[in-house]
């Protein structure tokens, strides 16, 4: 029974060490970390909905009916300028041809005949005109059959990436009838629509000497490895939905882009003293963003925002905030609306560094 007083003792030790511990631990949890926005010159980019071309994108058709005689390429290949891609069967032109030669030689044999006997004064001189044009129609007759005959040889207008096949190897061909198409992808044309409003500040802004960059992102959300330039606008907006389409260039040197893709251009809008706070200081409700303000006596008051624009682990906003306010920076689900807190101030220079890194990039 002695040795009672000397447990109750140590326990009681234990219990004000304990609460002691978790009063400091919880004047540390109190203490809350504050800053203020960044004010900076940067650049956000707007982001407009592209459909991606090639520059030189065509359709293949035969000039002359008849069947499919042979295949030279392959869906998808890569062909080069002048290459033969499809034959029709040219027995009929040929034929053409050959009768083509043999009146051209007739007639020859006439000329010379009739001008034999011109130079002799038999026959008069409009005699030997007749015979000079009957030889000029023979001529011309034989270059256009030769010219039939070629047209049975399909070949690469320009270097250039095949799609599919429109029809089968032994097909009946009628003139005009598409066998493929040809895509030149080493140029890409992209074209977006653009607002009104938006392309007056466009106009107004971008020197006529001085193309616009531009940036794509791909369907993959990566962006595109070349640098692009808005080259063209068109004559006339669309009247029902009030944009003008933009036509950006993109070189396209390893072939990734391909004619008939999706993407998203982004054109980049120089914003003077915009306002950027960390993502991690805002928190949402319903639609609407939040911060919480500190004021000089560490009560919190929640704010709204107006985010113009999302970057890497900040927002750049269009209105809420001066640069002089102080937010709190992390612990927001700690705290309640019109509590006090203790804080301590914490700047952003690491954060600014990375923030100019990302457009040095």
């Amino acid at each position: 029974m002695k040795g009672f007083p000397l447990v109750a003792i140590a326990a009681t030790i234990l219990l004000f060490t304990s609460c002691a511990e978790k009063e400091v631990e919880k004047e540390k949890e109190t203490t809350f970390a504050v800053t203020s926005p960044i004010q900076i010159d940067t650049t956000i980019y707007k982001e407009y909905v592209a459909q991606i071309h090639s520059a030189n994108h065509i359709e293949l058709r035969s000039q002359e009916k008849g069947y499919l005689q042979k295949i030279f390429v392959d869906e998808g290949q890569m062909v080069k300028k002048g290459q033969l891609m499809f034959k029709l069967m040219p027995a009929i032109y040929e034929a053409e041809v050959g009768k083509a030669k043999a009146e051209l030689n007739f007639t020859e044999i006439e000329y010379k005949n009739t001008k034999k006997l011109a130079d002799e004064n038999v026959v008069s001189a409009n005699e030997l005109a007749m015979a000079k044009a009957k030889l000029d129609k023979a001529k011309a007759e034989l270059q256009l059959a030769q010219t039939h005959l070629g047209f049975t040889e399909i070949r690469a207008p320009f270097d250039g990436n095949m799609d599919k096949f429109h029809t089968l190897l032994g097909s009946l061909i009628e003139e005009g009838e598409q066998l493929t198409s040809l895509s030149d992808n080493s140029k890409m044309w992209v074209y977006f629509n653009v607002a009104e409003s938006e392309y007056l500040d466009y106009i107004q802004k971008v020197q006529s000497k001085n193309q616009q960059k531009v940036l794509l992102k791909m369907a993959n959300k990566a962006i595109f490895e070349t640098i692009g330039y808005v080259e063209t606008i068109e004559a006339d907006f669309n009247n029902e939905t009030g944009n003008i389409a933009f036509r950006a260039a993109f070189q396209n040197p390893k072939g990734i882009l391909r004619h008939g893709e999706t993407g998203t251009v982004m054109m980049p809008l120089k914003l003077k003293n915009a306002i950027l706070v960390p993502q991690k200081s805002t928190f949402d409700v319903l639609d609407k963003k939040y911060v919480y303000l500190v004021d000089a006596n560490g009560v919190i008051r929640s704010s709204e925002i107006t985010v113009a624009q999302e970057i890497p682990h900040f927002y750049i906003l269009a209105s809420g905030l001066k640069s002089t306010d102080k937010i709190l920076l992390e612990g927001l689900g700690k705290v309640k609306n019109n509590e006090k807190i203790k804080f301590n101030f914490v700047s952003l220079k690491k954060e600014l560094a990375e923030i100019r890194n990302i457009h040095a990039e």
